[in-house]
Formats: structure tokens, sequence, C-alpha cells
């Protein structure tokens, strides 16, 4: 019975004394966690920890990078390239490309019209010819193509009495071959008599040395002549009642005809046109010239509808 006593008294006093120490850990450790707590919300509003200050947001500094990379990389970027060399170099080179653009607009618009002019002269002006030069050689429209596909050719019908209409473009003829050696053009400048009764080669030969050294005279028979000048569509006349030794004037077209290194007419030139500028069409022409058989591979190509 007394054992049994103390027992219990001594069970008592020992869970009392846990439940006391258990009560007293709780509180110590419940105020240190509010001490904790509050150390931990005090940093927010005051000046950021050594730790935090480390700590940086996202910046634009690529993967790899160094702010210094990334400080030369917005100077180099931005508004910077709009700077005036840029402005000159835009304008410049929009200049040329325009420059260009029309320059070829125009040589692809003067091959239509050549090719124009061949189709409609053609039929109708240019063919078959056989007459002799001033040495007595025969000259043909062979003798119209240029081998090298450079040389054009320039006609002109006239006589060697003609009073002033002949010598007038004679003369522009001769300003047109010197204006055209100037823009690297080659041209065979041909004069053919209308008058073939008086315009032997040796009277050529003597007329023309008051011209330009480069033209070629030609004469020929009554019927060659007269062929010629069909061929090329030359309206000339002789008066109907003229006698042996008696001075005449033989009426004629006044006109030059181009025709391009093939041998085909290609335009005309008229009286009122000016050396300067029927030097200036030739050269449009030579500069705009294409072999037929390059034409017709460049027709067959991508841009072949520029060339129809």
């Amino acid at each position: 019975m007394i054992s049994r006593t103390l027992v219990r008294g001594a069970y008592k006093q020992n869970v009392g004394i846990l439940l006391q120490l258990s009560t007293r850990s709780f509180s110590q450790n419940f105020i240190k966690f509010q001490e904790i707590s509050k150390d931990k919300k005090e940093p927010s509003s005051s000046s950021p920890s050594p730790e935090q200050s480390k700590r940086r947001p996202l910046s634009r500094v690529a993967i790899g990078g160094s702010k210094d990379s990334n400080r030369n990389f917005n100077k180099g970027s931005g508004l910077e390239f709009a700077t005036w060399k840029a402005v000159v170099l835009l304008i410049v080179v929009g200049g040329v490309g325009t420059y260009f653009f029309q320059k070829e607009k125009e040589r692809l618009k003067q091959i239509r019209e050549l090719e124009a002019n061949k189709k409609i002269g053609k039929p109708l002006i240019g063919g078959a010819f056989s007459l002799v030069d001033t040495e007595g050689n025969k000259f043909t429209e062979q003798n119209l193509i240029d081998p090298n596909g450079k040389k054009f050719s320039i006609l002109y019908f006239g006589f060697s009495h003609c009073p002033d209409v002949c010598p007038e473009e004679l003369d522009k003829l001769g300003d047109m071959l010197d204006i055209l050696k100037k823009n690297n053009v080659e041209i065979q400048p041909i004069f053919i008599t209308c008058d073939p009764a008086r315009d032997s080669p040796e009277v050529l030969t003597k007329y023309l040395e008051d011209f330009h050294p480069g033209i070629i005279g030609l004469t020929g028979t009554y019927e060659a002549v007269k062929n010629t000048c069909k061929k090329f569509r030359v309206y000339f006349s002789t008066p109907s009642d003229v006698k042996p030794g008696q001075d005449y004037l033989v009426d004629h077209s006044i006109f030059f005809y181009v025709l391009d290194p093939e041998g085909n007419f290609v335009d005309v030139i008229g009286r009122e046109a000016l050396a300067p500028e029927s030097a200036e069409k030739i050269t449009k022409c030579a500069e705009a010239f294409v072999p037929s058989d390059q034409l017709e591979a460049k027709k067959k190509g991508i841009f072949g509808f520029l060339y129809k």
C-alpha cells in the first residue's frame, strides 16, 4: 500500500516537471520565431543587404556578353544608321539605278522601233543592186553588210551638177561623219548618182574631193542606177528632150537612208534635220543595234516580252 502511494507521487511529480519543461521550451521557441520573422521583415523597409544588392533584375545583356558589349551595341543601333552618309549613299544608289533603268528603257524602245522599220522597210526599201565605185570596182548590196556587225551605212542620192541642194546635204553629211566619229560609231557614207549619163567614175572622184574624204561614190549604167533608185524608192527624172552636151537639172528625192550592219533599212533622215540631231539619231540606232540571231535568242528567253 505504501509503495503504491510513493510510486504515484513520484509519477505525478515527474509529469509536472516534463510539462513545465515542454511549456518553457515552446514559449522560448515561439519568441525566437517571432524575432526571426521580425528580422526578415525589417530589411524590406531599410537599405538592401549586401547579398540583395548583388542581385540584379533581368538585364538586356546577351547571354555570354558583357555590359561593355551591350553598351557598344546600343551605340551602333537605332538612329545612328540614319546619318548623312547613309542618306548620301541612298541618293547615289537610287540615282545610278534610275539612270541605267531609263537608259535601258530607251534602248529597248529604240530596238523595237528598229525592228518595226525593218518590217516596213524590208519589202519597200532596199534590195539587190549592182553598181561600180570610183575605182571601177563592183559594189552591191553585199557591200552594205559588215561581217563584224558594227558598221552602219548611210546612202544619199544626188548628182554632181546639182547647184545647191546636193552640196549642202553633202556638207551636212561631212559634219555628221565627224560627230559620229567622236561618238565611236562606225559608218560607211555612200553617194549614188541619179545622173549616170554625166557622172562617170572619174567625174565623181573629182566632185567628191570637195567633201568629206570618206564618202564613197557609186555610178553605173542608166538601167542599173534606175533599178537601185527603184529599190530604195528614190524618185528622179531627167528632161525628156535633152540634147547632147546640153546642161540640165535632175529632179530627185532628198533623203539620207540609214542601214544597219546587216544591210537592213532602219531609218530615214530628211533635209530639215540638222547635222547634230541627225548624228544623234544614228548614234542611238548604233547603241540599240542587236544582231538578228542574238535578238531572236533574246526573244525566246525569259525576258523575251521586252523585245516584242
